[in-house]
């Protein structure tokens, strides 16, 4: 039995915006009934290009209905601009979490969302494509699919891969080819550290490393959601930056902030720095 939280429950028992919006601006498809997850999500934009109207049609758990669910609630009046920065963790968190067990079935919600998004934009297919080298066949899990989680999602083994993507869950065939990923995102990592993490760093290699982090591990990240970010100043354990482009005055920009910024310099850097957006 799943340990799901009140708030799964509820919108797993009482879900929101089920249905499908008539004449949708955006139509997102993402899964298969085979695999045993599927949703398709429409939205509407209203006069000022914010999502008016989001609804959601799933077949899959009760973990995959409460996601679809609260993706429809965090999304409802979002420019498509701030939508798009909406992550699975964002999902997950809404809900008081998932277990990591079921944490796929936010990444689906992601996935739909991305798909829909793109659909309004471009008016390109509705169903995502797959594109790069496919993984697992079993759920048709591509390379690029399982670096975006490892990386968004600190994931470290492959039974988290697993978790959040399904792939490596069918006939265990991908399993060398997962570690192999896995093992190549951990030398990264591990290259990347401070070679004495312990030892106290000058403020020459403190702004190196911050600067070499950001580079490295979150403007690629913001810079494809069309966002930048410009490191202000250090003072001590203190790291005051400014979000650019799309990220600056995002409704998720906190999330950016505390779950993005500050988790990957506290990773490369030093475990004691506070991120803080310096405001105009």
């Amino acid at each position: 039995m799943w340990n799901y939280t009140d708030k799964v429950l509820d919108h797993f028992r009482n879900p929101r915006n089920v249905g499908e919006v008539p004449n949708p601006d955006g139509v997102g498809e993402v899964g298969s009934m085979a695999c045993g997850d599927a949703l398709r999500l429409t939205f509407k934009l209203g006069p000022d290009k914010r999502i008016a109207d989001v609804k959601f049609k799933t077949f899959g758990c009760a973990s995959a209905i409460a996601s679809s669910s609260a993706l429809t609630e965090i999304v409802k009046g979002m420019t498509l601009e701030e939508a798009e920065k909406v992550t699975n963790q964002d999902i997950a968190k809404f809900l008081g979490g998932l277990p990591e067990q079921k944490m796929h079935c936010s990444v689906l919600g992601r996935e739909a969302l991305e798909a829909a998004i793109g659909n309004c934009r471009t008016g390109s297919t509705a169903k995502r494509i797959l594109e790069g080298k496919v993984i697992c066949t079993c759920f048709g899990v591509t390379e690029e699919d399982i670096v975006r989680a490892v990386r968004e999602n600190n994931l470290t083994t492959v039974e988290q891969v697993t978790n959040y993507t399904k792939a490596g869950g069918g006939c265990k065939g991908c399993v060398p080819d997962i570690e192999a990923i896995l093992a190549r995102i951990r030398k990264e990592r591990e290259a990347a550290r401070p070679a004495a993490a312990a030892r106290r760093l000058t403020i020459v290699e403190k702004l190196k490393l911050i600067e070499e982090t950001l580079d490295r591990e979150v403007r690629p990240m913001l810079k494809r959601d069309g966002g930048d970010i410009a490191l202000i100043d250090v003072q001590g354990d203190r790291v005051l930056v400014s979000l650019r482009g799309m990220c600056a005055g995002c409704n998720v920009a906190q999330f950016t902030l505390k779950d993005v910024v500050e988790a990957k310099l506290r990773e490369f850097v030093l475990p004691t720095l506070v991120v803080e957006e310096e405001k105009p």
